[in-house]
């Protein structure tokens, strides 16, 4: 019997381990460093409730990193505590990404059917290229809350088209009532015409980035957000696939249990450390497959001897071997314009409706982070700039450092102010002069961080592991969550780190 031993029991693992131990002769062990409860009816409600980010200081269910970064720590990982949504990647993204791995398995065509297979679309599923069958059930909101009525109001006046449906693999139609989706703005009798008017005279100029394209067409237009939702609750991966799964007897998942290092017999894994509480122990498999995160799983490769020379060296780490690990990563820098305004009358979802403008993505949130104050939300989707993560210390308790490399190109500068400067004048701000200095100052992230254990064939100088997740290098070790995409997402990457598990655990079931 082939014993796997997961690392990590977040989007990624949660995928992994159901759809490894459907095969009864395959024994699958998840070790999960936060909490996981015997049974869905025992997680806390406040984690089921879309409307509720469990991110804030009083959190215990997330890992803490300099820079304000937060991760997922609990049974589901950030896929059980994230705003639920669920866009599929487009396809030049996919495309680039099967250029840098050096293998077509991760193209558009490639994962398509695991996309009409993991879903269950709500609103679109008996569409072509959509699934109504799937284990993850998707709709988008129908009764939006003021704020991103206005929004969509806005985009329309603007001249933007509603896209119906995000997830569409072919032109989308305009939302006009005739695909019989609900649109905002056709509902906006009431709109101020006067603005209408003077928007048409005085376009803004929405800049295009060169190569961001999906399936075919531009990513240009608004529209509603799938949500991976159910009856009102947030159903990340571990309820849509780990906890279905847990009555296998070739299925075990202990939860309270942080991997320390993976141990090595030369170059080949032969099983882990863990520590739990005062407790500490070994674990051995035929396999070892880390889905800790971008952050953790880099960070165990390099405790574990599998890192830049100079850096192992330093840590006073034996050299296993010799990996560009944390040497190139990618996120979503945001800013957030706020201006008055009040919250929803009830909780909702964080994020309803997106404004795509190439490789610029509005987003206007439902809650008020600040008191009193609205946030419209800009990302800027395929950043130039590149981040590094590396260890100060070989002690696990120490978190690893992270330069996110933000905003170091004039090209990523110059695009993030005009996404600003397109924002506010989407809602008639005036925040200003937006010169370098109130970038930064005004910087965030969009906690998408990816790239830290990069895919690519052996001669590529930046790859960590190669195009099915397997280490370079190592025998028995792979690696198998967003720290391996080698390329920037222009959507939120829910959808492809349980897309990117499903097709992995498929190479390994053959």
């Amino acid at each position: 019997m082939t014993r796997t031993l997961v690392v990590g029991a977040g989007s990624a693992g949660c995928v992994l381990a159901a759809r490894l131990s459907a095969d009864p002769g395959h024994e699958v062990l998840v070790l999960e460093a936060g909490p996981v409860w015997p049974t869905p009816a025992a997680i806390p409600a406040e984690l089921l409730d879309p409307g509720h980010l469990p991110v804030g200081p009083e959190s215990g269910v997330v890992w803490r990193y300099p820079g304000n970064l937060v991760r997922g720590k609990l049974i589901g990982g950030s896929g059980a505590i994230n705003g639920s949504y669920f866009i599929r990647p487009p396809a030049a993204d996919l495309a680039a990404w099967s250029t840098v791995a050096g293998s077509p398995r991760w193209s558009y065509d490639a994962l398509a059917p695991y996309f009409r297979e993991l879903e269950h679309d709500l609103d679109f599923g008996s569409d072509p290229g959509h699934g109504d069958h799937g284990p993850i059930p998707v709709q988008r909101t129908t009764d939006p809350t003021p704020f991103t009525a206005e929004f969509a109001e806005r985009c329309a006046a603007a001249g933007h088209t509603e896209i119906a449906d995000l997830n569409a693999t072919a032109e989308p139609a305009r939302a006009d009532g005739r695909s019989g989706t609900p649109s905002v703005a056709d509902d906006a009798a009431g709109a101020d015409n006067a603005a209408r008017a003077r928007r048409r005279e005085h376009p803004p100029a929405w800049p295009t980035a060169a190569g961001a394209r999906s399936s075919g067409r531009s990513l240009v237009g608004f529209g509603r957000v799938p949500l991976a939702l159910s009856r009102g609750q947030r159903r990340g991966p571990a309820l849509t696939h780990l906890y279905p799964a847990l009555d296998r007897p070739n299925l075990t998942v202990t939860g309270a249990t942080t991997v320390t290092r993976v141990l090595l017999r030369g170059t080949r894994a032969v099983g882990v450390e863990w520590a739990r509480g005062r407790e500490h122990g070994t674990t051995h498999a035929d396999r070892v497959i880390l889905c800790a995160g971008a952050i953790e799983s880099a960070a165990l490769l390099i405790r574990s001897g599998i890192g830049p020379q100079r850096q192992l060296r330093s840590l006073g780490l034996p050299v296993v071997h010799s990996a560009p690990v944390g040497s190139w990563c990618t996120d979503h820098p945001e800013i957030g314009l706020e201006f008055p305004g009040q919250p929803p009358a009830h909780p909702t979802v964080a994020l309803e409706y997106v404004l795509e403008l190439d490789d610029l993505e509005l987003r206007p949130y439902t809650p008020t982070f600040t008191p009193g104050l609205r946030r419209l939300g800009v990302a800027l989707m395929h950043p130039e700039s590149t981040g590094e993560l590396t260890l100060t210390s070989a002690d696990p308790s120490v978190p690893p450092r992270m330069d996110q490399g933000y905003l170091r190109t004039a090209h990523d500068r110059a695009r993030l102010r005009a996404g600003v400067e397109l924002a506010a004048d989407l809602f008639e701000l005036r925040p200003g002069t937006i010169d370098d200095d109130w970038l930064r100052e005004h910087l965030g992230t969009s906690q998408h961080l990816s790239g830290t254990c990069r895919m690519g064939p052996p001669d590529d100088p930046r790859a960590v592991v190669d195009e099915q997740g397997r280490t370079h290098g190592i025998d028995d070790l792979m690696v198998v969550d967003l720290s391996i995409v080698p390329v920037p997402l222009s959507r939120g990457p829910q959808v492809t780190v349980v897309t990117l598990a499903a097709a992995i655990a498929d190479l390994l079931a053959v």
